[in-house]
């Protein structure tokens, strides 16, 4: 038993240094994630370092360590994030102080004053104005009632010394590459539809060979989970994008340091429901898999015509990708052409006649596949969908 949990932790370790290690690999190839990390961590240290030599090196506050405390963890996400819980910090901190230092007066006695002041710190943590934020205050007092500085002059020093923390994280993060989450949008953009892409193909090839059952299903249901995780890490890149241009897009496009023509967000409603459809296609699969379930499976060569449509509307989704990720033209992969996936759509219409006639139980599961089918092309190809739409 010690043996195996001795190899479990040798092999987490192992895994961990080879995440690490690839994102260290990652910073140093180019601009990225990773390298955005580093940056934003040197930055907070940065500023830490120049919030205590101007506080104790050049003004020669004994309060010193509350500016490069506040420094250090106002060096956010976003600026817009920095100057918001700046504010807030500031506020739970003044809070603190002020009420820590007042127990003190009140009570004489450091015990006391950390149970008179602690409960009403910790129920204001929780005011949604303070945000995350709240928590400082609680701390706050008790760094002041633990040093034993509760004089009228060594509140103004804390609040001073927080202000001046607050001032130099909020410049440093703005002043000093401030961060923008733009391409955090289109790698997440772009990755969705690849990996949409790649769902598809799985259940391509499994429909192609024609031994797939509840669990083969069960697995192209995983995939379609996948996707919407990574639905919603695009949703939060979005939103973090939106918050990294205020207040920074004037300056970032003056200075031209990242191109700012991300997708647009139509782009993501409409991978959206490039998802929900293959979610819906994956279900219609799963009831079909299930020998409990009255609907059955369509036959061998209905399903095979079905794999190449999906195998080539997967290609599409990678031909998307490449466009999304801007590739250079003669890398991209070329579009499908919308005449091979008319003629699979007809075939695949002339089998559903055919299993109307045999029964509903066939009809209703090669119906519904159809139908997703047809809803993901015309999310992937408006050009065909609208060739579609003319005279017959």
């Amino acid at each position: 038993m010690r043996f195996r949990d001795g190899t479990r932790v040798t092999e987490a370790v192992r895994r961990e240094a080879g995440a690490v290690a690839r994102a260290a690999r990652a910073a140093g190839a180019g601009p990225g994630r990773e390298r955005d990390l580093v940056v934003q961590s040197l930055k907070a240290a940065g500023a830490a370092l120049l919030a205590w030599l101007v506080a104790d090196r050049w003004l020669g506050d004994p309060m010193a360590l509350m500016a490069p405390w506040v420094a250090l963890v106002l060096v956010q996400a976003t600026v817009y994030g920095s100057l918001r819980q700046a504010a807030q910090q500031w506020s739970a901190i003044c809070a603190g102080t002020l009420l820590a230092s007042g127990a003190q007066a009140v009570t004489g006695d450091t015990l006391g004053a950390l149970a008179l002041s602690l409960p009403a710190l910790m129920l204001l943590a929780n005011w949604p104005r303070f945000g995350d934020q709240g928590v400082y205050a609680a701390t706050t007092a008790v760094f002041t009632l633990a040093s034993g500085a509760v004089s009228a002059s060594a509140v103004g020093h804390r609040v001073g010394q927080a202000a001046l923390g607050a001032v130099i994280g909020v410049a440093v993060n703005a002043l000093v590459l401030p961060p923008v989450h733009l391409r955090d949008v289109r790698e997440n953009l772009v990755a969705l539809a690849r990996e949409t892409g790649e769902a598809l193909d799985a259940v391509a090839g499994g429909l192609r060979e024609g031994e797939w059952d509840a669990a083969t299903a069960a697995r192209w249901s995983q995939a379609s989970a996948r996707l919407e995780r990574r639905r919603e890490g695009l949703r939060s890149a979005r939103g973090w994008s939106r918050e990294s241009l205020r207040l920074t897009s004037g300056p970032l496009r003056a200075l031209h340091r990242i191109p700012l023509d991300v997708p647009p967000e139509s782009e993501d409603g409409r991978w959206g429901r490039v998802t929900g459809h293959v979610a819906a296609l994956t279900r219609t699969l799963a009831v079909a898999a299930d020998g409990d379930r009255t609907p059955a499976p369509p036959e061998a060569a209905a399903l095979r015509t079905y794999a190449r449509l999906l195998e080539l509307l997967g290609h599409t989704c990678r031909a998307e990708a490449e466009r999304l990720r801007g590739a250079a033209t003669d890398r991209r992969e070329k579009p499908t052409e919308p005449t091979e996936l008319e003629e699979l759509r007809h075939r695949l219409h002339d089998s559903l006649r055919d299993h109307a006639a045999r029964g509903a139980a066939h009809t209703a599961v090669l119906g519904t596949l159809l139908l997703q089918a047809e809803n993901l092309w015309a999310e992937l190809l408006p050009a065909a969908r609208e060739a579609d739409r003319g005279p017959r």
